[in-house]
């Protein structure tokens, strides 16, 4: 009875730990030339889509809605589609790589950019979800977002 204590005690500590070594795989992935190791820890369906809500709610504050085939309504839904394509282009694994470079530059002052220094929190939101932010809070922090997908922690949004 106490093997299985530990064995169940050794594993909460096992999960506990391994969104850490996440980190410390983005903190290699970041300063590498090449971008295949990040793409691997990317979901950019994820970040796209997490920002595509965000502008959708920023529209409608903006743009209210109304019949859809009125003149408001056509642009809104041009608004939404052009919303798309522009973060099809805009959002790939460059944007992200600069994003957290420049985010760990900018909260350290260090060049090449090491992540680990940069951390001022990263800790579980719930069971599957994992927050870090990169620099002080109230001081232009980043935040990213890894989420448990599959077996695999990715960064599923990055909030600068």
């Amino acid at each position: 009875m106490r093997f299985i204590g530990y064995l169940i005690l050794l594993a909460a500590i096992g999960y506990g730990l391994w969104p850490y070594y996440s980190v410390y795989r983005l903190d290699d992935a970041i300063g590498l030339q090449d971008s295949s190791e990040l793409a691997e820890m990317l979901d950019l369906q994820a970040i796209r889509d997490n920002y595509k809500q965000r502008l959708a709610s920023g529209v409608e504050g903006v743009i209210p809605s109304e019949n859809a085939d009125s003149v408001v309504g056509w642009i809104r839904q041009n608004v939404a589609r052009l919303g798309d394509a522009a973060l099809e282009q805009a959002i790939t694994v460059d944007w992200a790589r600069k994003t957290l470079r420049d985010a760990v530059t900018q909260a350290t002052g260090q060049s090449p950019p090491y992540l680990l220094a940069a951390v001022d929190f990263a800790f579980f939101e719930s069971y599957n979800r994992f927050l870090i932010r990169i620099g002080k809070l109230g001081q232009g922090a980043t935040h990213v977002r890894l989420s448990l997908i599959g077996k695999e922690w990715k960064i599923t949004d990055i909030i600068p």
